[in-house]
């Protein structure tokens, strides 16, 4: 009888140390967490520096990624602005994430668009661009549709997709917040990111 008492506290001490030496590895992420996704692995486009770009390029920075257009009344510049202020939260740490703006209206957003519009948010990040097919490829790597609205008038706008994507520091995609999420939760889920490395 003391025997088996023994044991049954023997097991139970070895249990609860083992318990309190565990720690929960999954991150407490506010936006939603797409780690381990099929999708979202790469990308071949031109920065607006005239640089050719992928995603291995950007390894050892956490990668913010978002679609839009410049002539976009209201997303994409909310959006940008919103990033821009995440990164100026950061502080230092904003060396450490690269934000890229992927156009969804190649046939307007030239190089020298997005030269101008894209870095008036914040010098560091930079505008994507690529031809139809490059643009429909990367598009559909991300899961973003798109499509030209003809407007009143003459001209057109572009639908699209209005969500953000975050990558790890080794290129894995791992977040994605839908517009109207708080910038405080992007922020919240970069710096965990960004303490993860």
């Amino acid at each position: 009888m003391i025997r088996c008492l023994f044991r049954s506290l023997l097991l139970l001490s070895v249990l609860w140390l083992a318990a309190c030496g565990q720690q929960d590895p999954a991150p407490k992420f506010r936006l939603t967490d797409v780690t381990g996704a099929s999708f979202g692995k790469e990308l071949a486009l031109t920065d607006h520096n005239g640089k050719p770009r992928t995603l291995a390029d950007f390894r050892g920075k956490v990668v913010v990624l978002f679609f839009g257009f410049t002539h976009c009344p209201d997303v994409c510049p909310t959006t940008l602005a919103e990033l821009a202020l995440v990164a100026k939260e950061l502080g230092g740490d904003a060396d450490s994430i690269q934000v890229l703006f992927v156009t969804v209206d190649p046939e307007r957003d030239t190089r020298e668009m997005l030269q101008r519009y894209v870095p008036s948010f914040n010098p560091a990040f930079l505008g994507l661009y690529g031809d139809a097919d490059a643009t429909a490829r990367t598009a559909k790597e991300f899961k973003i549709i798109f499509q030209k609205q003809p407007l009143p008038g003459g001209g057109y706008s572009v639908d699209h997709s209005a969500g953000t994507y975050v990558l790890d520091q080794q290129g894995r995609l791992r977040l994605f917040a839908q517009y109207g999420r708080p910038a405080a939760d992007l922020l919240h889920d970069i710096r965990i990111l960004l303490g993860s490395s």
